[in-house]
C-alpha cells in the first residue's frame, strides 16, 4: 500500500468513526520526516481517545501497526506514527488553538478523499 492509499484508508476510518473535519495533506515536498498528515478533530476527549483507539485497531487487523504514539493519557491531541503516514487526532479547542493545517497547507497539498456514500 502507497502513502496515499494509506492516507485515504485512514481518512475514511476516520470520518466513517464520525471524526470531525477530516482532511489528508501531502506534505512530502515539505518535509521528509512522512508524505501525509491525516488530521481530525474530536468534540470530547472520550471521543478523541475512540477515534485513536478505532483507527488502530482497524489497521492493526492489516498489519499495519503504529510505529509510535503518543497523548492518549490527557486525549487532547494524539498522535499516531505510521512512517509514511502521520495521524493528529486533535479536541476541537485544541485544533483551533494549535491550527497545524495552517502551518503546512500550501494552497495545493489538501487531498480530497471521497467517502463511501461519494465512490458510487
Amino acid at each position: 500500500m502507497n502513502s496515499k492509499e494509506l492516507a485515504t484508508k485512514i481518512a475514511k476510518l476516520l470520518d466513517a468513526k464520525q471524526g470531525i473535519d477530516v482532511m489528508m495533506l501531502e506534505v512530502t515536498h515539505l518535509t521528509s520526516i512522512t508524505d501525509y498528515f491525516v488530521i481530525a478533530s474530536g468534540r470530547s476527549t472520550m471521543q478523541v481517545r475512540a477515534l485513536a483507539e478505532h483507527l488502530e485497531e482497524k489497521l492493526e487487523e492489516e498489519s499495519i501497526p503504529a510505529r509510535r504514539k503518543e497523548g492518549y493519557q490527557d486525549a487532547r491531541w494524539i498522535v499516531q506514527d505510521y512512517g509514511i503516514v502521520i495521524v493528529h487526532i486533535f479536541h476541537e479547542e485544541e485544533r483551533a488553538f494549535y491550527s497545524i493545517e495552517r502551518l503546512w497547507m500550501d494552497g495545493g497539498n489538501l487531498t480530497p478523499f471521497l467517502r463511501p456514500e461519494e465512490e458510487a
